[in-house]
């Protein structure tokens, strides 16, 4: 969770919007905003995706047989 906070942080600040800006954007709420920066683990994942879409990205379930 981690580089997913570092990650959207990092986006936001480099197109200079406030947490407050970028979920009026996102169509999220500034908690969700929060919530991801701060690295929370107890996302929903449409949200997630939501502010993910902001920057072409999307998070998907990858089953364990894929990764071997």
């Amino acid at each position: 969770m981690k580089r997913l906070a570092e990650f959207v942080k990092e986006r936001r600040k480099e197109v200079n919007l406030t947490q407050e800006e970028f979920a009026e954007r996102a169509g999220v709420a500034l908690t969700v905003i929060r919530k991801v920066e701060q690295g929370k683990t107890n996302l929903n994942m449409d949200k997630v995706n939501l502010v993910l879409r902001m920057f072409g990205h999307e998070l998907a379930p990858v089953n364990s047989k894929e990764l071997k």
